[in-house]
């Protein structure tokens, strides 16, 4: 947990604080909006929680945080709060939290399905969220969107002997020894249910999992903005190649889903045909971003 010696003056006073090891990687201000905001390159508690509703939420951002940058006045009960993740979203989809600062606080997430459990890029190797994902059936497959949010991947193959997919162009190193690798930039079925789409751009290898033409899991290469109300590419964050990722768009907005769940920057869900009206939209903007 935070260290009160290391209170940010920018915090209100009161129980909940952000310290100055924060590495301003918006977990905890997409967790909990109404307690969390960013102010000077770091987060910060622009308002204590309310009701419990809100101390539920800003204690979830707490567990999440990759840094251990908030801590707490009081005493709460942060085991029974730990006990939640992974959060659901929606059909079996769940946030897994615990972000880990190798993947600069990356969003994990966690598909439970008949087939087989899929993680979607690795949170930290935490045992409270090991113990809660073994209760959940394991982990059959963990699918790795890129190289920057591999994070803790060699444990959870450990731990639950899980197939490792990725890009082959983002396979260096140790990762080229993953159990499964991809190739080219055609969509490949992984099952039924389940699609990868290589998308490069954000970085050579990047690919985005599609679940039951419903839940596109992004990684870094298309999320939601909240400030600009669109859907949204991050131009600055584009490390291989942007016309490359402009034209990984074009192939995406293709395909049909409801939900972006990103690595980075916040989901978002839409009907089908205004999440295409969305990406088209995107893909306009992209184009004039040089």
């Amino acid at each position: 947990m935070a260290s009160p010696s290391k209170r940010r003056p920018e915090n209100v006073a009161g129980d909940f604080f952000v310290d100055t090891t924060c590495i301003d990687c918006d977990t905890c201000r997409w967790m909990a909006p109404e307690t969390f905001d960013e102010e000077g390159d770091m987060s910060r508690v622009h308002a204590q929680p309310k009701d419990a509703a809100a101390v539920e939420r800003a204690l979830q951002a707490l567990i999440a945080c990759p840094t251990a940058s908030i801590g707490t006045a009081e005493k709460h009960d942060v085991k029974r709060v730990a006990a939640q993740f992974p959060l659901p979203i929606a059909d079996g989809v769940h946030h897994c939290g615990y972000h880990d600062e190798a993947s600069f606080g990356a969003t994990s997430y966690f598909i439970v399905r008949p087939e087989g459990n899929v993680l979607i890029d690795s949170p930290r190797f935490a045992m409270p969220l090991v113990r809660r994902l073994e209760e959940l059936g394991g982990v059959r497959t963990l699918f790795l969107t890129h190289q920057d949010d591999v994070a803790d991947h060699a444990q959870f193959r450990e731990h639950f002997g899980c197939e490792r997919v990725m890009h082959k162009d983002d396979a260096h190193g140790a990762l080229r020894s993953l159990e499964r690798l991809i190739e080219g930039q055609e969509p490949v079925a992984l099952a039924d249910d389940l699609s990868a789409i290589p998308v490069p751009g954000h970085t050579r290898g990047s690919a985005c999992l599609l679940y039951r033409e419903e839940f596109l899991f992004s990684g870094d290469h298309v999320a939601w903005s909240e400030a600009r109300g669109e859907v949204y590419a991050f131009r600055s964050a584009s490390w291989y190649d942007w016309d490359v990722q402009i034209e990984s768009m074009r192939r995406l907005a293709q395909h049909s889903f409801t939900w972006i769940l990103p690595g980075h920057g916040r989901r978002c869900t839409f009907a089908a045909r205004e999440m295409r009206s969305r990406m088209a939209a995107c893909v306009k903007w992209m184009e004039t971003v040089r």
